[in-house]
């Protein structure tokens, strides 16, 4: 694998150099599929897992915004510190570690455009502090210093938490998977203590100001009509998607033009109704094919990889990007895994495996070319926002409008429980009922 050197004197915001050709990813399993339309298998397309190329010309032609104070909510607010290293042994905080980590990415990327937004994609945990401190997958410990219960890790009990309102005065929405219809058992409703716990979190987002993001799964139209019913009712913005998220190279057949739509402006996240995500974009064909296919779609919000196959998108197409069918402006928002390495990605060097640097431990199950990283640690940070050669600057210098945050929940439970949690068998499926109100933060 050959890692090409960058100039430190190049202002440039994403360099993506080559990388020798990838092994194949290990096959996940099948799930059940609705009227037989879809079966799982490997969770990147062959284009996706190409190496990416270099395009420093795109991205040394964009100016950083003007740098300036650093606004949460419109208030300006002192930056946060860089985290420190986590110490080692069970006293580490790092659900904390993660919330300190998000904020310093939100600091940095408002330096250079203050409208910058950031979602977060799972990990609602975050959104409360509990005393219980659990890193066991099966039960927690410790109430009050004393071992007088057990209980589900995934409990949200209201009356032993609080909200962590400045994490949440520091991101600006929050994205779940499968709040209704799951996809492990594809398009089947999700197990109602599951459904429960995470409306409650949901519901902490939503009375916190938050937007609400859910992309649930199914083929049913009928399960795709109960989906936008049952989220519009909670006042969540919602798309019913037609496979996994990592296989997502389509927008959805089905409705034929997206539940709410329309052609005016969203030029924040308040004004989103309708969104589309789209992971792996190459079946498109060219930047500007796949670029023009999206400009004729009135989504108020787009979703999508910073690659397009082997090479990132152009400013010119994320500006494409950025206009609805006729006329209307909409955000464009690319994702970033902040708590998994990828040998694919730009930032990968030659020499790196497992181990190597020390805080790169054991590849993925379902994705052995990414491997889960100690975010907590500085020299990861970097990558992801540390300087003007950092991945979100890339993000900022292409014109995107924020970032969708991924992999933080993964990345801490695999620490929490020093490895991968085993899969549970799902439970048998249980007919879809109108959840109970979210209550209110306490």
């Amino acid at each position: 694998m050959s890692h090409r050197l960058i100039s430190a004197t190049l202002f440039m915001a994403l360099a993506f150099a080559p990388v020798a050709s990838l092994g194949q990813s290990q096959p996940k399993g099948q799930a059940r599929v609705q009227a037989g339309q879809w079966a799982k298998g490997d969770v990147r397309p062959a284009a996706a897992r190409t190496p990416d190329k270099i395009l420093a010309q795109n991205l040394a032609q964009a100016p950083a915004q003007p740098r300036g104070q650093t606004r949460i909510q419109g208030r300006v607010v002192a930056e946060p510190e860089a985290p420190l290293p986590a110490p080692t042994g069970l006293q580490i905080d790092l659900r904390n570690q993660m919330r300190q980590f998000i904020q310093s990415i939100t600091a940095f990327a408002r330096r250079y455009n203050r409208n910058f937004s950031i979602i977060t994609h799972g990990a609602l945990e975050l959104l409360i502090k509990r005393d219980v401190v659990d890193y066991n997958r099966n039960s927690s410990i410790i109430t009050h210093g004393a071992l007088e219960l057990l209980i589900k890790r995934d409990v949200v009990d209201e009356t032993r938490f609080a909200a962590a309102r400045t994490y949440m005065k520091t991101i600006d929405g929050v994205m779940i998977d499968g709040l209704f219809f799951g996809d492990r058992v594809f398009g089947e409703p999700i197990a109602d203590d599951i459904r429960a716990r995470n409306l409650r979190l949901t519901g902490i987002a939503k009375n916190n100001g938050l937007p609400v993001l859910v992309m649930d799964y199914g083929t049913d139209h009928k399960t795709i009509d109960e989906s936008y019913r049952l989220n519009r009712e909670k006042g969540f913005v919602s798309i019913t998607v037609h496979a996994p998220l990592a296989e997502l190279g389509s927008l959805p057949p089905y409705p034929k033009r997206p539940f709410g739509e329309d052609s005016k402006s969203s030029l924040s996240l308040k004004d989103v109704a309708t969104f589309a995500y789209i992971t792996n974009s190459a079946a498109y064909g060219r930047q500007s094919e796949f670029a023009m296919k999206m400009h004729g779609t009135n989504y108020d919000l787009m979703i999508v990889d910073v690659l397009h196959g082997r090479k990132p998108l152009s400013k010119r197409a994320v500006q494409t990007l950025k206009y609805k069918k006729i006329g209307g402006r909409r955000m464009v928002f690319a994702t970033a895994n902040i708590g998994a390495a990828a040998s694919y990605r730009y930032y990968w060097k030659s020499t790196w495996r497992e181990g190597s640097p020390d805080w790169i431990r054991s590849p993925m199950r379902d994705d052995p070319d990414s491997h889960y990283v100690q975010f907590w640690r500085p020299e990861w940070q970097r990558i992801i926002s540390g300087d003007t050669k950092s991945y979100i600057y890339g993000l900022v210098a292409l014109g995107f409008d924020g970032v969708v945050l991924e992999g933080m929940e993964d990345a801490y439970r695999f620490f929490e429980t020093g490895g991968e949690e085993e899969e549970e068998t799902p439970a048998a499926p249980v007919a879809a009922q109108a959840p109970a109100p979210a209550p209110a933060a306490q």
